[in-house]
Order: C-alpha cells, then structure tokens, then sequence
C-alpha cells in the first residue's frame, strides 16, 4: 500500500520538532514495586519503561497544525473511525488527550442528545479548545485538564474512551488506566488508535507507533480484555477493549 505521508509527519514525529524532550526530573520517586523501570533514554523516548515498552516523548502543542491538516482524512480515514465507533445519539465519549480536538468536535455532530469530553493535560491545548468551542458554539463538549495519572472524569460516566495516537505518550499508563476503568459505565469500552508497529513503512518514529501484541499485554494487566481489532484504516490499528467483569 502507497502511503500518502506528508513532510510534516515525518519531520515532527521521525526527527526533531512537537516532541520536546520532557522538562525536570525522569525518575520521579515511585513505590517499590512499581511496574515501572529505567533506563539510558532513547532518541524519542523519556528512559521510562512500562511492560518492556520505552515511553515516548509527548507531542508538544507545537504540532496543533498537524493535527489539523487538510490531508489528515486522506491519510488516516478519521471518518471510518467514528463510524467504526457505532456511537449512538446519547453516548458520552471521553477523547483523553484531545490536543485541538480533531475527533472531539466531529464525534460531537454524532452524539448531539450526549456529551464528549475533550480531555487534555496541556494549557495550550485546553485554550485552543476552548477558543474552538466558543466559535463553533458546541454545546454538548466538556473540556477537562487532566493530570499525568488521572483524566479527571466523573465516575461511571463514559461509554466509550478514545486516545488517538496518544497511549504511547502516557507517562503514568497503569495509573492512567486504572482511572479510566472507573470512569467507564460497566458494559463501557475503551479504544486505542496507535500507529502500527508492524509496519516499517510507515513513516512515523518507532516509539510513537505500538504493535497489537505491546498493546494488549499492557491492556490485560489493567484489566481490559481486546473486544476488536480493526485492522482496516490506512496507518492504524482500532484496538476496543472492555474491562474485565
């Protein structure tokens, strides 16, 4: 398959550019047996590992017009995984780690008798949010700050919880996963839109790609069980987990 990948993805996710190496300190003090590890930091990852996996770095809100480029349809088919998400009028979405809200206001025209929450833990984010939100008037969009360990959503409130190309950033998964599984209503789901990692043609740094195999071994420690595996979108994998009854 010919991938249409522009100049700017490779630029600002294959070399230098919207992933900043992380400011203070990368061994933050944790418990003694914490799942977490360290090592000699990669080029694009933080030295922090979760399950075998290196942490990557964050995308900065330096990469706002990325994600809102004219050929991001084109290259990802974000349309076919909305509709692939069998949303319903009255579904309340969580988009954890939002950044300008690129899926945040398009789920939004389908979920007009629900609610999305347009979760994410950096200011210049959460401002380009709420200026996106005032001009388009959307009334059914929450726009949360989250911590590093917690998305700060109300109990047993979400039925379905999106991170879009954004779990590989995580630098608290477990705890961040944990959170999540409160917040999801008991038949709710959680779904992962990552980069495939099995696929070296896709121009995208490695620490910012994830294999189905990584996925679900972190996915099952937390508690979720893969429910589906959509493998039909140009670049990604549509991995839906439920959590363990």
């Amino acid at each position: 398959m010919k991938l249409y990948i522009t100049v700017f993805i490779i630029s600002t996710l294959f070399s230098s550019g919207p992933c900043q190496t992380p400011k203070g300190n990368l061994r933050p003090q944790l418990k003694s047996n914490s799942a977490y590890t360290f090592a000699k930091r990669s080029s694009d990852g933080i030295g922090k590992y979760y399950l075998g996996r290196e942490i990557s770095f964050v995308m900065g809100a330096e990469g706002a017009e990325w994600l809102e480029r004219n050929n991001r349809q084109q290259e990802e088919n974000t349309k076919l995984a909305i509709e692939k998400m069998e949303l319903s009028p009255e579904s309340v979405v969580a988009d954890i780690g939002a950044g300008t809200g690129y899926y945040t206001f398009a789920i939004a025209e389908k979920v007009r008798q629900g609610k999305v929450y347009a979760v994410d833990i950096q200011d210049e984010m959460i401002k380009f949010l709420k200026k996106k939100k005032k001009i388009t008037g959307a009334s059914n969009i929450e726009i949360v700050k989250s911590t590093l360990q917690s998305p700060n959503l109300p109990a047993n409130s979400i039925d379905l919880a999106i991170m879009v190309d954004v779990y590989h950033e995580l630098e608290f998964p477990h705890e961040m996963l944990q959170a999540i599984k409160r917040c999801l209503k008991t038949n709710g789901a959680l779904l992962l839109l990552e980069y495939r990692a099995e696929d070296a043609s896709i121009a995208i740094k490695p620490h910012h790609k994830m294999t189905v195999t990584q996925a679900n071994k972190e996915m099952s420690a937390n508690g979720f069980n893969l429910a589906y595996d959509g493998e039909f979108l140009p670049i990604q994998h549509f991995l839906l987990y439920r959590k363990e009854q």
